[in-house]
């Protein structure tokens, strides 16, 4: 098999390590990999999208498990499709949205793989409708650290604790995932301001019942009676006769479009307070007062990011921290709270977004519970950033919310516990299923999983 020793960070690029790549291209290539792990473990890669250190492992093995990328059967009658872990919903969409399905859950980008979206459990704009991606996992293969691949199914304890697990359970070999059915590749979006944090937020309680996907841009600069103010995009897949006539020819074709690649080299501060708030300011206005029915390509409505080639180098040599966290029902004042903090101390982010979540996900470690998400990206070189964030991580988890994993880069371990009620029960079938700790990151040996 292919093998390097390489340096290994997340999307953030922050706290790089080395360790040695392997590439299967078999599942008996992957089988031997974890045979032949040494005494720092290995843990499984697909795209590298994960914000933090979550498939990073310092002086081990990394398992680069895009080489399985097969897709082994589609049921057009039935809605589901058996594939390897390493496809990516990139790949997915363009074999089925053709056929009139789609991937039931997608964040921010289609560059995930489908072992990433479970080992994540990975949540969209329709969380408050459809859930998280494990709710639409109906079975995968997992290779465990004493060499046996097991068929998962939902309801058994090895599924709840693979499913946002971070990949410490196995490597995820294949995987049958349940559609959903779709007339065209468009998508039917009404787009509206809200003049402040408690505006969006009744605008969302009230009306995204209608919505299968909502999620609201928020100006985190803006401060007085303006805090919180957003830009609140919802829709649903658009139906046939919405289409323009031109379009309706080809109604479910797929089509991207890539900007050129963010330069290798950014100069540091380029997105400093000034400039962030700049183009917040120009966002903000330049969004209509009220707008419904626009038609939008899908990669237009779910990932404008990805049209930018490597845009995580905007940050600079130094990264940045991506920051989500989830508060519940009845909390609204500590995210009324949090949302001025950041505001007041000028962090310059212009990649934030609030959401509502619905009902939680059976993974132990699954992030979603029913409440308030807010998520935002911030220049890991802004001076006293960590202690900041430290304090917001007390705030959520008094509150009785948690922090992101797939996200995460530096939560301290002993607010885990308060975070994530299934934590001891996750540790206690590692342990069991992993006695010798094959399976390791640098997330887990700093959090302690």
């Amino acid at each position: 098999m292919p093998a390097d020793t390489v340096s290994v960070t997340g999307w953030g690029r922050t706290a790089p390590s080395a360790a040695r790549l392997v590439r299967p291209r078999t599942f008996e290539e992957a089988a031997l990999a974890v045979r032949g792990c040494g005494a720092r473990g290995g843990i499984a890669r697909g795209l590298g999208r994960a914000y933090g250190d979550a498939a990073q492992n310092a002086g081990g093995e990394v398992f680069d498990m895009t080489g399985l990328d097969r897709i082994h059967a589609i049921d057009a009658d039935g809605g589901t499709v058996l594939c390897d872990a390493g496809v990516s919903l990139h790949r997915l969409m363009e074999v089925l949205l053709p056929l009139g399905w789609f991937v039931p859950v997608t964040p921010g980008t289609r560059y995930v793989t489908v072992g990433g979206a479970i080992g994540a459990d990975i949540h969209g704009k329709n969380h408050h409708v459809s859930g998280s991606f494990s709710r639409h996992v109906l079975s995968f293969e997992l290779l465990t650290a004493d060499g046996q691949v097991r068929t998962v199914v939902p309801g058994t304890p090895l599924f709840e604790a693979t499913a946002g697990g971070m990949g410490l359970t196995g490597v995820i070999l294949t995987a049958t995932v349940r559609l959903q059915p779709v007339r065209t590749s468009w998508m039917s979006v009404d787009t509206e301001r809200a003049s402040d944090l408690d505006d969006l937020m009744a605008r969302l309680a009230d009306t995204d019942h209608r919505y299968r996907y909502s999620v609201a841009w928020i100006d985190l600069l803006a401060r007085g009676k303006a805090t919180g103010r957003a830009v609140l995009t919802r829709g649903d897949h658009a139906p046939l006769e919405a289409l323009p006539r031109s379009a309706r020819r080809e109604p479910l074709s797929f089509r991207t479009s890539r900007l050129p690649a963010a330069p290798s080299f950014v100069p540091e501060g380029l997105l400093s307070r000034t400039t962030v708030g700049l183009f917040n300011e120009l966002w903000f206005r330049k969004a209509p007062r009220a707008r419904t029915g626009e038609l939008q390509r899908i990669p237009a409505f779910f990932h404008p990011l990805d049209g930018v080639p490597h845009w995580n180098r905007i940050y600079g040599r130094g990264g940045f921290v991506q920051y989500q966290f989830v508060v519940g029902h009845g909390r609204e004042e500590t995210l009324r709270r949090i949302v001025r903090r950041i505001s007041e101390r000028r962090c310059p982010s212009f990649l934030a977004v609030l959401k509502r979540f619905g009902d939680a996900d059976p993974g132990w470690l699954s992030f979603p519970v029913p409440g308030w998400t807010l998520a935002l990206d911030i220049p890991a070189s802004l001076p006293g950033l960590g202690a900041f964030l430290d304090e917001l991580d007390e705030e959520v988890a008094d509150a009785g919310g948690r922090v992101y994993l797939a996200k995460d880069s530096r939560l301290r371990p002993e607010l885990l516990a308060a975070m994530y009620p299934r934590l001891d029960d996750f540790r206690a079938l590692r342990a069991e299923l992993d006695p010798r700790g094959v399976f390791t990151s640098d997330l887990s040996r700093r959090l302690c999983l």
